[in-house]
């Protein structure tokens, strides 16, 4: 048995029974991918700030943003995720007396699983950042709301404030603005009448008479106001369901083509390393 563990053969066989991957490999590609990408997705940050304007048609459209970091965000994916897989290839354990297609397989799934590390690891770092600034802010703003609160102020807050203060717009402004608990409770049904397709028609009838009573307008002028908002209120809804939707997607494709294109890279640096002879 010495005898053979000493021999070529018994190479082949400590080689053949040792893992297939090089965690070491895989976990130094993880980390130059995560590092790539929260490099380069600020860069990308910064340049889409610096095209658009708050101004209302100067800078950039929203349109041409949104294209753009869609095709930025691919483009960040294949250079992290390339660069990552291409160090877990190249500086993977060689492997002697393994066949050829094993090798190409096992080099593909360095790659890959480069790749799924670093992926982790930018969700774990970006999450426990998001937490740590929602965290700050929440304590910061607390004491500001407690303030108001405290001082009877209206709360602007919520998706459908918008659509709430165009229900109670008047052709005649006053100062006494709805309070707090009259605005609460339409914001309530507001917000139940935008979720269904169908509104009841008493909740609608109640919306119309508190608006009529509000703003001075007639019983049918305030139902027809009621109907307009509630449509305006469901097609911005839709609207963000449907971008939503589509920025899924593209972070679909753009994830897929980082793991493609670090298991390709993995393949190279892993043919580039077999070619080194040693001295």
């Amino acid at each position: 048995m010495e005898s053979s563990l000493a021999s070529p053969s018994g190479n082949v066989y400590a080689e053949m029974s040792a893992s297939g991957v090089s965690w070491a490999a895989v976990v130094g590609g993880a980390f130059v991918t995560a590092a790539l990408w929260l490099i380069l997705l600020p860069l990308g940050t910064g340049l889409g700030l610096s095209a658009v304007s708050p101004w209302t048609g100067v800078g950039a459209s929203a349109a041409t943003i949104g294209m753009a970091a869609i095709l930025w965000l691919i483009v960040v994916q294949v250079i992290a995720s390339a660069m990552g897989g291409y160090l877990a290839g190249r500086l993977r354990t060689r492997w002697v007396s393994i066949h050829t297609d094993e090798v190409y397989f096992r080099d593909t799934a360095h790659g890959f699983l480069a790749w799924c590390v670093g992926l982790v690891i930018t969700v774990a770092f970006l999450a426990s950042a998001a937490a740590a600034v929602a965290g700050g802010a929440a304590r910061g703003t607390g004491s500001a709301m407690a303030a108001a609160a405290g001082r009877g102020a209206e709360s602007d807050g919520g998706p459908d404030a918008y659509f709430v203060d165009a229900l109670f717009r008047s052709d005649h402004p006053s100062p006494d603005r709805p309070d707090a608990s009259v605005r609460g409770e339409v914001a309530r049904i507001f917000a139940k009448s935008v979720r269904q397709a169908d509104a009841p028609a008493a909740d609608r009838t109640y919306l119309a008479q508190v608006i009529a009573a509000r703003t001075g307008l007639s019983q049918s002028d305030a139902e027809a106001r009621v109907s307009q908002v509630t449509a305006q209120a469901r097609e911005a809804a839709d609207t963000a369901r449907k971008a939503l939707a589509h920025l899924s997607l593209w972070i679909f494709v753009a994830l897929l083509t980082g793991a493609f294109c670090a298991s390709v890279a993995a393949t190279i640096g892993g043919r580039q390393r077999d070619k080194v002879k040693s001295a």
